[in-house]
């Protein structure tokens, strides 16, 4: 209470003054856009503070104190405005402000967080840290590996390392060097997009090369699959009657030249038939022509 107190009487004693906002005791906060919230209903939700303190400005952060073992409230927290300006506001007109039977104090701090405490905008509720992979996938499925691929994944390229020895060696001073460094880093944007889609290039050689040498490996694995369960070979003779493919050439052979030796004898012999056949008709008919 004497803290509210304090605030509303240098307040008015600047008002009484005419001092003008440069003068102000606020610029001594000009640094911070926190502000202490205390003394708040035990009621009151993260959505709750930020509706009453969203009229003097935009929150972008809070933090309720909560009991680590019950989860309630402690009655007190920080907020952070996207203006700086708007914690003056917050502080001059939500001071001594009666919420729920209870008096708020609200005042400018100076929040130092945790080096693990998550900074990202809140107000729409608890920021959730995104697994590596729901990330890559959020991105887009268009979106290779070489593409996400950080500095560290992959060596500085000569333009990249250029652009950091020109911003280190350059004056803050030189008017030109927002124009070279503008276009040295178009360079080595460039550079990065020709290296990223070399290596595309290069992974996509490198699976196709796989792709082949894995179907080379099955047909060679179907090939011996079908040496291993191929019947085994049977004699001509053989009650099951399979005959394996060397037996079946030399037969076809055999008969071949079985063919090739009988054919004229068989002409011959059909040749001199049909001369005993003809000379015994004329025999015949001789003596049909002397009987008569």
């Amino acid at each position: 209470m004497n803290t509210i107190r304090a605030i509303q009487r240098l307040n008015k004693r600047e008002l009484e003054a005419g001092i003008n906002p440069e003068g102000s005791w606020h610029t001594d906060y000009r640094d911070t856009a926190f502000i202490y919230v205390g003394d708040l209903p035990f009621d009151l939700s993260e959505g709750d503070i930020i509706t009453i303190f969203s009229q003097y400005g935009e929150p972008v952060w809070i933090k309720l104190a909560r009991d680590k073992e019950t989860g309630k409230s402690r009655g007190f927290c920080w907020l952070k405005y996207e203006d700086q300006r708007s914690t003056d506001l917050a502080v001059d007109n939500l001071g001594g402000a009666q919420v729920l039977g209870r008096t708020l104090r609200v005042d400018h701090a100076r929040y130092k967080p945790r080096d693990d405490e998550d900074m990202r905008d809140n107000t729409m509720g608890d920021v959730v840290e995104e697994e590596p992979e729901k990330k890559r996938r959020r991105r887009g499925a268009s979106e290779t590996e070489t593409e996400t691929e950080s500095e560290e994944e992959r060596p500085l390229l000569k333009e990249e390392l250029e652009l950091r020895k020109l911003i280190r060696e350059l004056d803050d001073d030189d008017p030109m060097k927002g124009a070279l460094v503008k276009r040295k880093r178009e360079e080595a944007e460039s550079a990065v997009a020709k290296y990223e889609k070399a290596r595309r290039k290069e992974k996509e050689r490198a699976r196709r090369h796989d792709r082949r040498r894995d179907r080379s490996k099955d047909r060679r694995r179907d090939k011996s699959k079908d040496r291993e369960y191929r019947p085994r070979s049977r004699s001509r003779d053989s009650d099951s009657g399979h005959r394996d493919r060397s037996s079946d050439r030399n037969d076809r052979r055999r008969n071949r030249s079985r063919d090739r030796y009988e054919y004229p004898r068989n002409r011959s012999k059909d040749r001199s038939e049909r001369r005993r056949s003809s000379s015994r008709d004329r025999y015949n008919d001789r003596r049909h022509r002397d009987r008569d």
